[in-house]
């Protein structure tokens, strides 16, 4: 809003600094400033009012040290994470930027899913929540529009290279690039890391790359839908959810920065994707959001971010890397959700396999999700935390080198 209130004044009456507000990078700087503080100084307000309200956390005995000190900590913190978000980027976002409204669709959208949940938990005191299904199916839909959005709307386009030929009289001519619709994304250690969905239809005969539709769409629902449940699942210890999700938005808002900035893209030969600079002013303020949570949620913490938070961190982060066209990234990038996920699928089959084969279930780790056999094993929280953080750094840095390696 700020953006535009700016322009006007710079335009009709040349207020003075008002030209601030078009520069990216000063709106990014005040977005993660306004975040933070707004993380702050408003999240003590809303844990006294949630242990006020005694919405506080049930935590079911799993044997693990410590673990029973945390009942009757709030929980829905994941609201602190998203007010703090959505007023810096109302205040210092393009409103009218296809990406900012579908990432602002995607947080309400799956902090909704998310806080029904908690709420279901809570006051109805059913510890499953929001049944699965339901909560599956509001991913799917997200997912959904999500893919229909990408794939259709007429501003979300890459720009073709520019291009410099040598003509038979010897002149240099050069070919301005033009802005096209594509289903190119970037995929590391192929030719030119790209990789385009529509060619993967090829088989089906000549003018099948037109029903690629049909193939992005599945796969967007099932990234949002990977994605947001990985971040669940990895909201089990205090500030291993917030922090890692901080490291991954960091390095995408990177990511957004390059790719929607034309010397850069061009100077890194990597896609430029027009407008997708904006999704820098998102990053900032949900980093910044993620950081001011964790002044409350780092052990021992005060509040827990509840599915309310890690529903919306999740599909926040697989919509940021599907804009910036790096959801083939996911596995490395967001790999300590990648872990956590696939422990859990590890220990459920394979308990399944041995009880229906021997009559008894084992077990491949002591307890899952990962960080649970690492609890299990003796280390204590904090120290699991951060070395999982350590992991995350390194995991973005080789994501970003990965760009360059062909």
């Amino acid at each position: 809003m700020l953006y535009y209130l700016f322009e006007y004044l710079e335009q009709e009456y040349q207020f003075p600094g008002a030209t601030l507000f078009q520069f990216l990078t000063f709106r990014a700087a005040m977005a993660v400033l306004l975040s933070l503080i707004l993380a702050t100084a408003f999240g003590k307000r809303v844990i006294l009012f949630l242990r006020k309200k005694q919405i506080g956390e049930t935590v079911r005995d799993l044997g693990l040290e410590g673990q029973q000190q945390k009942t009757g900590t709030p929980t829905m913190g994941g609201i602190i994470i998203i007010l703090s978000t959505l007023v810096p980027v109302l205040l210092f976002a393009r409103l009218d930027n296809v990406y900012i409204i579908l990432l602002i669709v995607t947080t309400i959208w799956m902090g909704v899913i998310g806080f029904v949940d908690d709420y279901i938990k809570i006051f109805k005191k059913n510890k499953k929540g929001l049944k699965g299904r339901f909560k599956v199916l509001g991913q799917v839909v997200l997912g959904l529009m999500v893919g229909t959005t990408l794939y259709f709307h007429p501003e979300v386009t890459m720009k073709e290279k520019n291009k410099t030929i040598i003509t038979r009289n010897y002149t240099v001519e050069k070919i301005e690039g033009q802005e096209i619709k594509s289903t190119k994304t970037n995929i590391p250690f192929f030719k030119n890391n790209e990789l385009d969905y529509a060619k993967l239809l090829g088989w089906a005969g000549e003018g099948a790359e037109k029903y690629a539709w049909l193939l992005f769409i599945p796969i967007v629902i099932f990234i949002v839908t990977a994605v947001s449940n990985g971040a669940n699942l990895t909201d089990g210890v205090d500030g291993l959810a917030a922090g890692t999700s901080a490291i991954i938005v960091l390095s995408l808002g990177i990511f957004a920065w390059v790719s929607g900035n034309i010397i850069f893209s061009d100077y890194l030969d990597i896609f430029f994707i027009p407008r997708s600079e904006e999704l820098v002013v998102f990053s900032a303020a949900f980093v910044g959001a993620l950081v001011g949570f964790l002044w409350y949620n780092t052990f021992p913490a005060q509040v827990f971010m509840g599915d309310t938070g890690s529903l919306t961190i999740g599909g926040v982060i697989a919509v940021i890397a599907l804009i910036v066209r790096k959801e083939l990234l996911i596995p490395l990038l967001c790999g300590i959700f990648f872990a956590e996920s696939i422990s859990v699928m590890i220990q459920v089959s394979y308990f399944k396999f041995t009880k229906r084969r021997y009559g008894e279930g084992k077990r491949v780790f002591l307890m899952a999700p990962l960080h649970h056999h690492y609890q299990k094993k003796g280390y204590h929280e904090s120290k699991i935390v951060t070395r999982f953080w350590i992991i995350g750094i390194l995991l973005a840095i080789v994501t970003i080198v990965t760009l360059k390696v062909r």
